[in-house]
């Protein structure tokens, strides 16, 4: 075994936080891996790796050694894209928000797929903010202002949103004119997965901020069922266009408070800091970049908010 394996066994262990899973993720016998960091410790003479009975965790000679190790085996990645004349292959782990999953990204990966044959995709579909290094994915695609520092994040698009409701429900509480009138009106509310509460509804107005919390008799934790209990009548809602044009189209939905509209939402694609891209992770970069360089530019300027909403959409 080169001492190249044997950085890439210690640092899956470190970011798996397990010598099993980093084993399973590696496609190699626990017996190997194990044998592996015994003979690096030995060879350097120092102790990289505290064990316990539940979790792995690098000593301060190990976090050393992690991060030069990331460093090493990113610039071997990358020299070895440079002359490489053959096509990015293997497996490509990456998670994606659940509608753009659906709505933007699924349709086009036929041709992404045709084009680059050699990889194997591995899509986690969901909203949850994830620990990439931990879990082994190579990048994520999420919608809303992401505020962690370990990752590096690339802007693909801003979504334009809208503040829409059923006509079931404007024919019972009317159709409102200015913020002032939703004092009178209810919300489907969507409760932030951070804070536990209800996002409130946002609007621009003469290029500020404007938030109203408003009652409800339903909360959701998923886009989905937000938008279906717009669609119920039970609501005001406020979503990325894109995800209701059927319904603005055949008349389920409505655009309230148009002049007024929420502040737009970024799409970005993320990955560790820690690490460099992989030819993999490049071509599929690439290629979101490129499929979002067609979406229908928002229309709404972006907004520096108070408070800001994470994945759901």
């Amino acid at each position: 075994m080169d001492r190249f394996q044997e950085m890439q066994i210690f640092t899956r262990i470190v970011e798996q936080r397990s010598f099993s899973a980093a084993a399973e993720d590696l496609q190699l016998p626990r017996a190997t891996v194990t044998n592996a960091i015994k003979r690096l410790e030995q060879r350097l003479g120092a102790r990289l790796l505290e064990r316990t009975t539940r979790v792995v965790a690098p000593t301060l000679d190990g976090q050393a050694y992690y991060d030069r190790c990331v460093r090493l085996l990113g610039d071997l990645a990358e020299m070895e894209s440079v002359f490489s004349r053959t096509a990015p292959a293997g497996l490509l782990r990456v998670s994606v928000q659940s509608t753009l999953a659906r709505h933007v990204v699924a349709p086009a990966l036929p041709g992404f797929l045709a084009r680059y044959p050699a990889l194997e995709l591995q899509i986690s579909e969901g909203d949850r903010l994830v620990d990439l290094v931990r879990e082994g994915i190579d990048c994520v695609l999420r919608v809303g202002n992401l505020q962690d520092s370990s990752m590096v994040g690339l802007s693909l698009a801003q979504l334009e949103q809208v503040t829409c409701a059923s006509p079931e429900y404007v024919a019972r509480f009317g159709r409102p004119q200015q913020l002032e009138d939703l004092d009178r009106h209810e919300a489907v509310n969507f409760v932030s997965s951070a804070t536990g509460r209800p996002y409130p509804l946002e609007f621009m107005r003469d290029g500020e901020l404007r938030q109203r919390t408003l009652p409800g008799s339903v909360t959701v934790t998923g886009a989905d069922m937000y938008t279906a209990c717009a669609i119920a009548g039970l609501g005001i809602v406020q979503v990325p266009r894109y995800r209701i044009e059927a319904e603005l189209r055949s008349g389920g939905l409505e655009v309230l408070l148009p002049e007024l509209p929420p502040p737009t939402l970024p799409v970005s694609v993320l990955y560790p800091q820690s690490r460099q891209l992989s030819p993999r992770v490049r071509v599929f970069v690439d290629w979101l970049k490129g499929v979002f360089a067609g979406f229908e530019p928002a229309k709404a300027a972006p907004a520096t908010r108070p408070r800001r909403r994470q994945d759901f959409h």
